[in-house]
């Protein structure tokens, strides 16, 4: 079963400095038919201002992985690490039993767009972590792993059964994606169009994805998406 949650149906927030979408109920947005899927609790894509950004504030129980579409983003929290992210960079906050962050927007003349992605932990209360690493694009490798639990294939080690993955196609290529019994999987587009198992999306659409065999990707233009393979 595919179910599509179009980019036009997404909640939204905005101030002077950001504009935020969401897939799924987040602060003021509320939608009781899009509380998260699986363990996978908050997709926002956000476009932050120059020079502006989120002020210190606090987490806790709760895997924060943010993924750079364009641009640079500084972070600094209460662990001691302070870095400035990339396109190409993928950072993970484990909040665990709290964390204090502050994100900004490192240009004080281009606007940063990024998505923001939480995850609910597996245990609680664990100790507080901050990590970032670089996934260059690859040729002849479109499929990438981001983050495992077991921290696999040189990905982030993150605390939940889930494997989220990278998918960058050029256009007219195609992937085919197998997916275990008893796994369902979120497809969030970053860039598009694309046919998936024939349903044609673009970017900002997701696609849950249940009782399936398998997902075919065919690139209608350059694509890229981020796949959750969730438990």
């Amino acid at each position: 079963m595919l179910l599509s949650r179009k980019s036009k149906d997404r909640g939204k927030s905005e101030r002077i400095w950001l504009t935020s979408y969401h897939s799924f109920s987040f602060g003021e947005y509320y939608d009781e038919n899009h509380m998260g899927f699986r363990a996978l609790r908050v997709i926002n894509e956000d476009t932050v201002a120059p020079s502006r950004g989120f002020p210190p504030h606090s987490h806790d129980n709760m895997e924060i992985l943010t993924y750079i579409i364009q641009g640079e983003l500084q972070h600094q929290d209460s662990t001691g690490s302070k870095v400035i992210i990339k396109q190409g960079d993928v950072q993970l906050m484990s909040a665990g039993s709290g964390i204090t962050h502050s994100e900004y927007n490192a240009s004080s003349e281009k606007p940063v767009h990024l998505l923001q992605i939480w995850i609910h932990p597996d245990k609680d209360n664990l100790t507080p972590s901050h990590y970032e690493r670089t996934f260059p694009k690859k040729p002849g490798e479109p499929l990438h792993l981001l983050a495992s639990k077991e921290g696999k294939e040189g990905s982030l080690q993150i605390h939940q059964d889930v494997l989220l993955y990278r998918l960058i196609l050029g256009k007219n290529e195609s992937f085919a994606f197998p997916i275990n019994p008893n796994r369902f999987i979120w497809v969030q587009i970053v860039k598009g169009p694309v046919l998936i198992n024939g349903n044609s999306l673009d970017a900002g659409d997701g696609l849950q994805v249940s009782e399936e065999t398998i997902l075919s990707f065919e690139a209608i233009q350059d694509t890229e998406l981020l796949l959750f393979d969730l438990a």
